[in-house]
C-alpha cells in the first residue's frame, strides 16, 4: 500500500498546486499526528505511573507507618511487626516491601530474601524530610522499579526506619509501548487513507488542469483543432467545455479570415497586374503628348502596384500557409546558382540606396532537391529585409559555405547587416507571422514567417542573430546532396574581400535559441 501511493505521488510533478498541497494539507496532518501521538504516549504513560504511584502509597499511608510505630511503643520490634504487616497489605502480590531501619540496612523484605545494602534515593529524600521519598530508576539487579518510602517514627519522634513499597515497571512499559504502537499503527492507517483520498482529489484537479495547459498552449501556436475530454462536471468540466468552444470559435474565425485573405489576394492580382502593365506600357511608350509630370505620376504607379504586387503575392503565400497548401516543386537545383542570380538581381538596387553588398561563394555547384523559385523567394526576403533596416553608407555581407553537421552535408547561406538590429525582447518573435519588430518600416510582417516555413519544408532552418544598434545576421542551413572535397574548395578562386565578410559576420547578439 505503501509502495503504491509513493508511486502515484511520483506521477504526480512535485510543483505548482502539488507542491502547495504536499506542504500545507500533508503538512498539516503530519503536525496533527505527532502532536496527538507525543501527547497521548505522554497521557498513557503518566496515567500507569499514576496508578502504580497510588499502590505505592497506600502501602506507606500513615496508618501503615502509624502500625509500626504503636508496636514499638509496646515493645515489639520492626522484624516482628512486619510479618503481620506484609500479610494485611492487599498488594502484597504486586508489589516488594523493604522495613528498613534508621541506618538504612534492610531489616526484613516481603520476599523472604535477604537484600544487601545500596542506594536508596528515596529512603534519603525521606529521611531529610522526615515525611516520604519516590524514586524512579533501577536496583542493583537492573531491573527498572517505582519506590515510595515513608519514615517510621516512635513516641518521642526519632526517626527510627522507615516502610519502602516498591513495584516493577518492567512489564507496565511493556504494556505502555504496545499500546503507543498500535496507536501508531492506527494513526499511520488514518493518515494513508488520508493521502489516498486526497490524492484522488488532488488528481482530479492537477491532471486536468494539466491537459487545460498543453491545450492552451496549442491553442496558442496555432492548433485550433485539439479538445480537451470533459471528465467532470463542476468547475473544471465547465472550464474545459469553455476552451474546447473557444477553440471552435477561434478555428471558425482563422478559417473566416484565411479565406477572406485568400479571396482579397486574388481579387486584387487581377487589378493590380492590369494597372501595372498598362503603367508600363503608358512609361515606356513613345507618346510625345505626355508630359514630364505625368510620366512620373506614371512612374510611381507602376513602382507602387509593384509593391503591392508583391504584398498580395506575400498574403498568397501566407494563405496558402495556413491552410498547409504550400507546395513545393522540387527538382535537381544548384543552390549557389539561385544565389548568385538574386544577390546579381539585388546588388543594383541596394547601390542605388548607398548599401554595397559583399559576396563571398564557393565556385562549386551545391546540389539539392529544392524549388529553384522559391528559394529565390528566400533570398530576396532576407536581402529586402537587410536593406530595409540599413541606413546608407553601410554594407550587406553575404557568405556561402559547405559544413557538415550530424555526419550528414549541409550548406550555410549567411546575410548579414549593419543595421538597426533586433532588440533581445523582440528576436524570440521576430519568425512569429504578423510580427513586426520596427513598425516605422514598411512591411506585412508576414514575409519572414513564410521564408521559415519554406527553410522548413527543405529540411532546413533559419536562425537569426543580432544585436540592436549593431545588426542582425541571418543564417539559412539547407541539406544538399554533394559535398566537395577541401581541395576542390581551396582550388576555387578566392574573394579578395574575405576577410572583410568574416568580420562582418561576426555579430554579438546572439538568439535565444542558441
Amino acid at each position: 500500500m505503501k509502495s503504491m501511493m509513493l508511486k502515484k505521488l511520483h506521477n504526480l510533478k512535485v510543483e505548482g498546486i502539488t507542491l502547495r498541497w504536499l506542504i500545507n494539507i500533508i503538512g498539516v496532518i503530519m503536525l496533527f499526528f505527532i502532536i496527538f501521538f507525543v501527547v497521548f504516549s505522554f497521557s498513557i504513560k503518566t496515567h500507569y505511573y499514576s496508578n502504580v504511584e497510588s499502590i505505592l502509597k497506600s502501602g506507606v499511608s500513615t496508618s501503615a507507618t502509624g502500625y509500626f510505630s504503636t508496636n514499638l511503643d509496646d515493645g515489639i520490634s520492626l522484624e516482628q511487626s512486619a510479618s503481620n504487616y506484609f500479610e494485611s497489605y492487599s498488594y502484597r502480590e504486586k508489589t516488594t516491601t523493604w522495613i528498613i531501619d534508621a541506618n538504612g540496612d534492610v531489616v526484613v523484605s516481603s520476599s523472604g530474601f535477604a537484600i544487601e545494602k545500596q542506594d536508596m534515593p528515596d529512603f534519603d529524600q525521606a529521611i531529610a524530610t522526615s515525611s516520604t521519598g519516590e524514586y524512579i530508576g533501577k536496583l542493583k539487579s537492573g531491573e527498572k522499579v517505582m519506590a515510595v518510602c515513608r519514615v517510621i517514627t516512635n513516641s518521642d519522634g526519632d526517626i527510627v526506619g522507615a516502610v519502602r513499597v516498591m513495584s516493577s515497571l518492567e512489564q507496565i512499559d511493556n504494556q505502555i509501548f504496545t499500546i503507543v504502537f498500535l496507536i501508531f499503527l492506527a494513526l499511520l492507517v488514518i493518515f494513508a487513507i488520508i493521502i489516498f483520498s486526497n490524492l484522488f482529489f488532488i488528481r482530479s484537479i492537477i491532471i486536468p488542469v494539466r491537459e487545460v495547459n498543453e491545450t492552451t498552449k496549442k491553442i496558442s501556436q496555432g492548433d485550433y483543432s485539439v479538445r480537451i475530454e470533459k471528465k467532470y462536471n463542476d468547475e473544471i468540466g465547465d472550464l474545459c467545455d469553455s476552451i474546447n468552444t473557444m477553440a471552435e470559435e477561434i478555428s471558425q474565425t482563422d478559417k473566416m479570415k484565411n479565406d477572406f485573405i485568400s479571396t482579397i489576394s486574388h481579387e486584387l492580382r487581377t487589378p493590380l497586374t492590369s494597372i501595372k502593365g498598362w503603367g508600363e506600357t503608358l512609361t515606356l511608350g513613345n507618346n510625345e503628348n505626355v508630359d514630364e509630370l505625368t510620366r512620373k505620376g506614371l512612374e510611381v504607379i507602376v513602382k507602387e502596384a509593384g509593391r503591392l504586387e508583391g504584398f498580395v503575392e506575400e498574403l498568397l503565400d501566407f494563405s496558402r500557409l495556413q491552410s498547409g497548401r504550400m507546395n513545393l516543386r522540387l527538382a535537381k537545383t544548384d543552390v549557389f546558382a539561385e544565389l548568385d542570380e538574386t544577390v546579381f538581381t539585388f546588388r543594383e538596387r541596394a547601390m542605388r540606396e548607398g548599401i554595397e553588398v559583399k559576396y563571398s561563394i564557393p565556385d562549386v555547384p551545391a546540389i539539392a532537391n529544392a524549388d529553384a523559385n522559391r528559394l529565390k523567394q528566400v533570398f530576396m526576403n532576407i536581402l529586402d529585409n537587410a536593406l530595409k533596416y540599413s541606413r546608407a553608407p553601410s554594407k550587406i555581407f553575404v557568405k556561402a559555405q559547405f559544413i557538415k553537421q550530424d555526419g550528414k552535408d549541409y550548406i550555410s547561406i549567411a546575410i548579414a547587416d549593419q543595421g538597426c538590429g533586433i532588440s533581445k525582447e523582440d528576436l524570440p518573435h521576430v519568425k512569429d507571422k504578423f510580427y513586426k519588430a520596427n513598425v516605422s518600416v514598411r512591411g506585412s510582417g508576414i514575409g519572414l514567417a513564410v521564408t521559415n516555413e519554406i527553410i522548413n519544408l527543405h529540411n532546413g532552418r533559419l536562425e537569426i542573430d543580432s544585436e540592436e544598434g549593431t545588426g542582425t545576421l541571418v543564417t539559412i542551413y539547407l541539406p544538399v546532396e554533394n559535398s566537395p572535397s577541401e581541395t576542390e574548395l581551396q582550388d576555387t578562386t578566392a574573394n579578395a574581400d574575405e576577410a572583410e565578410i568574416n568580420q562582418g559576420m561576426e555579430m554579438k547578439g546572439k538568439s535565444d535559441n542558441e
